[in-house]
């Protein structure tokens, strides 16, 4: 192998690992930096020159020019007698540069040289690839890969740039089902370096992939006017999103269903129908509780914060729905809300709730509007929230809020 396959070798290290012209030329300088060292014993007193771009380089060796008879260090010194071969009008003193020939190596130095190339590119594209994901795992991103190999625990995706990623059977929506050449969408969970190669693992299970769809599909999740306090699930089965706007003037639950569902439906078939339930967060427990465990509507709550547990009393119809298929609403309500809840059902006679629609006559509509736009429907969620609450959250006054709940009051009184 002579330079010119030498140079060849390189170009094709260049392109095919599509390093920059940086760090390419760090690698060959430190590699034939080794290798001149290996043969003189130190690399300290040669030039390399090396362009990248064309795979070019060169290597050039400095000593400087010594009587025939004062040669202590032939690695940093020459004789005169030697000089003068290379350019006759050199003088004792004087510095020469010899060009060095990589032939005069031998073959075998040069194969080596190669190899040793091959495994200098082969780190520094197993690094970049490994602090590219890591980096990733910071922000939460999705990455949308081509599943080139489908086995029982684990499937493999292929990213844009040909990086081998790692989809468990356990991180997998279990109704999720691929085979080669489908485009898949996932969080990128965790990296890990193993035996020097770097291993990166996805999810399609995590709150995280949901709350970042949903930073996709809905433009004030994104821009920050929406903020998602809380993401619970059961992959494929339920799920539950807490939102909450800082901005009065928008709805959070409906920018984030969209027009009849239109920004939730792209989130429901990426997750193989999975059901989302978005609830408007309060600080209000008793309010946060029963908008958790819809759609079931609730009679009454008994909050216990020593043992953080709630006694939900509903009438015996909606004990069904509170439930849920499997358990699943109220299991993700008591986990989204931090308490244990208990469901009881309600025997004795209880006003029922009222439509906060069915006031219209005696409060004015602009009034039920506002007290709808913090997530007040009914007559007992305007009650359960407290007047304190209703006065901060709304832009009614304190004289206006009472009236409204002495109307309220009276309903049930009556």
């Amino acid at each position: 192998m002579n330079q010119i396959e030498l140079i060849e070798s390189f170009s094709e290290f260049k392109e095919n690992k599509n390093i920059d012209r940086a760090t390419m030329t760090s690698i060959i300088e430190d590699v034939f930096k080794r290798m001149l060292k290996k043969k003189y014993g130190s690399s300290d007193n040669f030039d390399i020159i090396i362009n990248p771009d064309k795979g070019d380089f060169e290597a050039w060796r400095n000593r400087t020019i010594v009587a025939d008879d004062a040669v202590e260090d032939p690695t940093t010194q020459i004789p005169y007698s030697e000089a003068v071969l290379i350019e006759p009008d050199f003088e004792i003193g004087e510095e020469v540069s010899e060009a060095i020939k990589f032939a005069e190596f031998g073959r075998r130095a040069i194969l080596a040289i190669r190899q040793d190339l091959q495994t200098k590119v082969l780190e520094m594209q197993k690094d970049s690839v490994f602090r590219k994901y890591m980096d990733k795992i910071k922000d939460g991103f999705i990455v949308t890969g081509e599943v080139y190999q489908v086995f029982k625990k684990e499937t493999l995706v292929l990213d844009d740039e040909g990086n081998e990623l790692v989809l468990p059977k356990s991180e997998q929506i279990p109704s999720d089902f691929f085979k080669k050449g489908d485009a898949v969408r996932a969080l990128v969970l965790r990296v890990e370096m193993i035996n020097g190669n770097p291993k990166i693992f996805l999810s399609r299970t995590s709150p995280v992939f949901l709350e970042k769809l949903f930073e996709m599909e809905v433009p004030e999740v994104f821009d920050g006017l929406i903020t998602i306090k809380r993401i619970v699930r059961e992959p494929g089965e339920r799920a539950k999103v807490a939102v909450e706007s800082y901005d009065d003037r928008i709805d959070p639950v409906g920018a984030c269903v969209g027009m009849k569902g239109s920004r939730i439906h792209g989130i429901v078939r990426e997750l193989k129908n999975e059901n989302i339930d978005v609830i408007n967060y309060t600080t209000n427990l008793p309010l946060y509780i029963s908008r958790a465990l819809s759609p079931a509507k609730i009679t009454s709550i008994k909050l216990d914060d020593e043992t953080k547990r709630a006694s939900v009393f509903l009438r015996p119809d909606q004990v069904s729905l509170a439930i849920g298929k499997g358990g699943h609403n109220i299991k993700l309500a008591g986990r989204l809300t931090g308490y244990e809840i208990d469901v009881y059902r309600d025997n004795e006679e209880v006003a029922e709730d009222v439509d906060l629609d069915e006031f219209r006559d005696e409060i004015e509509g602009w009034i039920i509007d506002e007290l709808k736009n913090i997530g007040c429907d009914t007559a007992k969620n305007v009650l359960d929230l407290g007047w304190e609450d209703l006065v901060k959250r709304t832009d009614l006054e304190e004289e206006t809020v009472k009236e409204v709940i002495n109307v309220l009051k009276q309903e049930f009184e009556d």
